[in-house]
């Protein structure tokens, strides 16, 4: 295998990533930790995977996630530090939320700072990621009492680069309102003909595969998550609690049988608009768009970078004022069109770059 992936925290998306990737891209090797006590998988796992990794010539890439202390791993294994190393931000500890500043441990920005001195490329999955993680060096940095480094910004940059977390979304026509179905072929650019243009050819295709989760999901929750909102970041455990408190609703009847009403024939007459709206605390919003929702988000953080202005808000007012509207006019969400775009982070737009990036040769100087 010449792509050895490493990811310490081996749930939610970061598994979602590496899986796709070693799927896809196939001539790749998977080591990872289970996705709990992250604290400790970003202090010791480098040791672990001294211990666990097995020396092999054939190795050329090494990715890994930032919860890695790549620095750590490369000064142990030596002959891991001769490949080209890739690290890839889902997050970034220097801007991470925490209640208050004091509490932030200083120990997990230092090391991805220090990751990234290491690696050879840094990838982001947004450009706020990245701008938010490099203008935060000196910043972060000045919290040394004295002998700071400087210019570790300058020297970091140069290597970054945003790649957006590919989706491969799953074909859910069938489970959308005619006229939502009718907007999704249309923004993904797909004919009449049911054919793809070849840029999109492979968006219901191959993304189908390792999709059943979600549409089974949908099968069961169709037509329940209309507007999606969210004014702070916070666990994925509250946000699926929210999720599942308000995905009861008059759909829940099993759709899994055969020979049942498609969900997208239900009639969407004066009675159906007149039923409560609704909403939801997705932790997965391009999926959530996609699936039909009207996403409602602070205009802050990376949302303005995905969404346009129409869909954020700037005061909790307003999210209130829009939220009020919403329900007394239930209608304007469920005949609106997404106006903005999902191609550009499904596999099908992405994974040209993922393949390139993990096909490149190793630097020859080392």
């Amino acid at each position: 295998m010449s792509i050895l992936i490493i990811e310490a925290f081996y749930g939610g998306s970061h598994k979602q990533l590496v899986d796709l990737l070693q799927e896809e891209l196939g001539d790749c090797v998977l080591y990872t930790l289970p996705a709990k006590k992250w604290h400790w998988r970003a202090r010791t796992s480098a040791l672990y995977f001294l211990q666990t990794i097995p020396t092999s010539e054939r190795y050329r890439i090494l990715f890994a996630s930032s919860v890695l202390n790549l620095t750590e791993l490369v000064a142990l294994r030596p002959d891991l530090g001769k490949l080209k190393k890739i690290l890839y931000f889902h997050e970034n500890q220097l801007v991470y939320p925490v209640k208050k500043c004091q509490e932030r441990d200083f120990q997990y920005g230092y090391n991805q700072i220090l990751s990234c001195l290491v690696a050879d490329v840094v990838v982001f999955n947004s450009v706020f990621n990245m701008e938010s993680f490099l203008t935060s060096i000196g910043k972060f940095m000045k919290l040394i009492p004295d002998h700071r480094p400087k210019d570790l910004e300058s020297i970091i940059r140069p290597k970054c680069q945003v790649i957006y977390f590919p989706i491969r979304f799953p074909d859910v026509r069938r489970f959308l309102p005619k006229h939502k179905a009718a907007h999704l072929q249309k923004i993904l650019s797909l004919k009449e003909s049911g054919t793809a243009a070849p840029s999109m050819a492979i968006l219901f295709q191959q993304e189908q595969r390792g999709s059943e989760n979600l549409l089974e999901s949908l099968d069961s929750e169709s037509g329940s998550c209309d507007v999606t909102q969210r004014e702070h970041l916070g666990s994925s455990a509250r946000q699926e609690s929210y999720l599942k408190t308000f995905s009861a609703s008059d759909n829940s009847s099993s759709h899994h049988e055969e020979n049942k009403q498609n969900p997208r024939d239900v009639s969407h007459g004066a009675d159906e608009q007149q039923k409560p709206l609704h909403i939801v605390w997705p932790h997965r919003w391009l999926e959530a768009v996609y699936c039909g929702c009207y996403p409602l988000c602070p205009k802050d953080l990376v949302y303005p970078e995905i969404f346009p202005a129409e869909y954020l808000y700037s005061t909790p007012e307003q999210l209130s004022k829009r939220l009020q509207n919403f329900c007394k006019r239930p209608d304007i969400i469920r005949k609106h069109l997404y106006k903005g775009e999902m191609a550009p982070f499904s596999w099908a737009a992405l994974h040209g770059k993922f393949r390139s990036l993990l096909t490149t040769e190793p630097r020859e100087d080392l």
